[in-house]
C-alpha cells in the first residue's frame, strides 16, 4: 500500500512540475509572439529627442503601425542609436517593401534603421513626407515654403545637463500643418542646423528630425542620416513603460525609489 502511495505522490509531483513548465512555456511563447510581431521594447541612451524622450526612458514600439518589412524581425533588446545584442531574421525580405503597410504620418515619433549601418537603431520625429520641401531658416522649420508655428513656452529645466546644456534650456511648442504639436529645445544660433539648404524628400523616403534641434544627428545631415527609406522603419513609438535617471546604479538599490522617474510611467509618446 505504501509503495502505491509513493508512486502516486511521485506522479502527482511530476504532473505539477509539468503543469508549471507548460505555463512557463506558454507565457514565453506569448511574450515571444508579442515581441516579434506586435510591440518591441527599446531604451533611450541619447539626448536627441529631449524633451519628449529622455535618457533612461524605456518604451514600446508598435510594429503594427507601419506593417512588416525587412527590418521588423531583428530580435533584440537594445538602446536606440546603439549596437543590438542579438539579430535574427534580418535576411527576410518582403514584396512591395512592407506587408499590411500603413505609412508613417507627419509628427509620428518612429524607430528606424540608420541608413549608413542598419545594425543601429535611431528614433526621431517624422517631419517630411515624400515630395515635401523641408528647410530650417534662423531656427524656424519650413515645410513646403510655409513657416511652422513656433511659440515660446516655459524653459525646460535640466539641472543634470542631460540634454546637452543646463540647467535651463529655451523651449518652444511647434505645431505642424496637420495639427500635431510637441515641444522642441533650442540652445541658440547654430548655423549648421538652424540655417540649412532646402531638402526635397525623394519618393519612398522620409525626413526625420530630433526634438532636441541643436543636438540631433538627423536628416539634415545628408552624409550621415539623410533621407530614410520606408523599408528602414521598425515601428511607431507608443508608450513609455519605465524610466530612470542616467546616474542610477544596480549596485545602489537603496537609491532606486529616488532614481526612478515614476511620473513618466505609461506616458504616451507624441
Amino acid at each position: 500500500m505504501s509503495n502505491k502511495h509513493s508512486v502516486t505522490v511521485e506522479r502527482s509531483a511530476a504532473g505539477e512540475i509539468w503543469d508549471t513548465a507548460k505555463v512557463i512555456i506558454e507565457a514565453l511563447a506569448i511574450a515571444f509572439f508579442v515581441r516579434l510581431f506586435l510591440f518591441q521594447p527599446f531604451n533611450i541612451p541619447s539626448a536627441s529627442m529631449y524633451p519628449t524622450l529622455r535618457i533612461g526612458d524605456y518604451l514600446f514600439v508598435s510594429k503594427l503601425s507601419y506593417g512588416y518589412g525587412k527590418y521588423s524581425f531583428n530580435f533584440q533588446f537594445s538602446g536606440l542609436s546603439s549596437q543590438p545584442l542579438v539579430q535574427c531574421c534580418s535576411f527576410i525580405d518582403f514584396p512591395g517593401r512592407r506587408v499590411w503597410v500603413d505609412l508613417p504620418k507627419t509628427g509620428d515619433v518612429a524607430v528606424f534603421k540608420y541608413p549608413g549601418d542598419t545594425s543601429i537603431d535611431y528614433i526621431k520625429r517624422v517631419i517630411g513626407q515624400p515630395g515635401d520641401h523641408i528647410q530650417m531658416k534662423h531656427g524656424v522649420l519650413y515645410i513646403n515654403n510655409q513657416e511652422v508655428k513656433k511659440e515660446p513656452v516655459e524653459a525646460f529645466e535640466d539641472p543634470q545637463g542631460e540634454s546637452g546644456s543646463g540647467p535651463l534650456v529655451k523651449q518652444f511648442k511647434e505645431t505642424l500643418p496637420n495639427g500635431v504639436s510637441y515641444n522642441v529645445l533650442d540652445f541658440g544660433d547654430i548655423p549648421e542646423v538652424d540655417d540649412t539648404q532646402e531638402y526635397v524628400v525623394p519618393e519612398g523616403h522620409y525626413f526625420m528630425m530630433g526634438d532636441n534641434r541643436d543636438n540631433s544627428q538627423d536628416s539634415r545631415f545628408l552624409n550621415k542620416v539623410g533621407y530614410v527609406p520606408i523599408e528602414n522603419f521598425v515601428g511607431k513609438a507608443d508608450v513609455i513603460f519605465f524610466s530612470f535617471k542616467p546616474d542610477a546604479s544596480l549596485f545602489r538599490p537603496w537609491e532606486w525609489p529616488f532614481e526612478i522617474r515614476w511620473s513618466r510611467f505609461f506616458n504616451w509618446v507624441g
